[in-house]
């Protein structure tokens, strides 16, 4: 190979690695959770992995080791041209795989209980219940307990159980926050629940990662993780806005958008969660609105 060929093949390489390693960095926030929940899932992704390399790591080790044992200049190797068949290599290519494809179906099963987003998490305190709301493109997420609402912007007292009802009120999405973990989709006309809970404070980024069209890109939000105290000022700030969401705000917000700041609501129009479920659904339509009152 001339020199002009290894410089094109180094270049080549770096390229590869640089793509790769790209594509995996906006998903390290996996390996770096910040709550329970995203810790025992980064256990789950991590013994996985493991698991899988005890095949990968050997059979990558013999094509190199075969390769030069096995080399037309080596008189030393054994040269056996009817070879067709050994039982202790047969024993290991069956047994190990079978052991691996066993420990993963029982740690999957396991997992998949005990990490379920419907189970609620057990704490002393008492959860905090958020209802989200996917939009074209941006997040409404209703505080039902606190009166308040907001635009692409989640806060959390840190500590705390929080209890998330999620709906779509455009095509189906996902919610995700990669730090807390547990990604669920949400869909129009159902809801899916889903329990999180973050033991650091910080800012952490979450977003739809199911394309949902045009403005798909920048369907994000920060999640803000803070002690309960800061919590209550927060509600405080919100409850000092302007701004009503009432079923007038909703229909202007239904309107696709892209890049939506931050938006605050010192009031929320009640069951307005449900009713974006249930408009959907004409059979419970008419139950709707009469809860909601005239002004549906």
């Amino acid at each position: 190979m001339t020199r002009s060929k290894y410089s094109y093949a180094t270049r080549l390489i770096t390229l590869c690695a640089v793509t790769i390693l790209g594509g995996c960095s906006s998903h390290m926030s996996l390996l770096d959770p910040k709550g329970p929940i995203g810790a025992d899932e980064k256990s789950v992704i991590i013994t996985a992995f493991g698991l899988m390399l005890i095949v990968v790591i050997p059979v990558f080790l013999m094509t190199f080791l075969f390769a030069w044992r096995y080399r037309a200049s080596n008189k030393k190797a054994t040269y056996a041209p009817k070879w067709s068949y050994s039982g202790k290599i047969e024993l290991v290519v069956w047994v190990v795989p079978a052991l691996i494809v066993i420990s993963l179906g029982v740690l999957v099963w396991r997992t998949t209980h005990e990490l379920s987003p419907y189970k609620p998490l057990v704490s002393h305190d008492k959860p905090v219940t958020i209802e989200a709301v996917s939009m074209d493109w941006k997040w409404l997420f209703i505080y039902p307990n606190q009166h308040i609402a907001t635009v692409n912007k989640l806060v959390l007292p840190t500590n705390v159980p929080v209890d998330f009802r999620i709906t779509s009120d455009t095509v189906m999405t996902s919610f995700f926050i990669p730090r807390l973990g547990s990604q669920i989709y949400a869909m129009a006309g159902m809801q899916t629940k889903l329990h999180l809970l973050a033991d650091q404070p910080g800012t952490y980024t979450g977003r739809n990662f199911q394309f949902s069209g045009r403005g798909f890109s920048s369907m994000d939000f920060k999640t803000v993780a803070t002690s309960q105290r800061k919590f209550q000022d927060w509600i405080r700030k919100v409850r000092q806005s302007k701004n009503r969401l009432d079923l007038a705000t909703l229909k202007k917000l239904e309107k696709p958008s892209e890049k939506n700041p931050v938006t605050y609501y010192a009031s929320v129009r009640p069951h307005l969660f449900d009713y974006i479920i249930h408009k959907y659904m004409s059979a419970n339509a008419d139950e709707v609105k009469t809860k909601l009152g005239k002004g549906a």
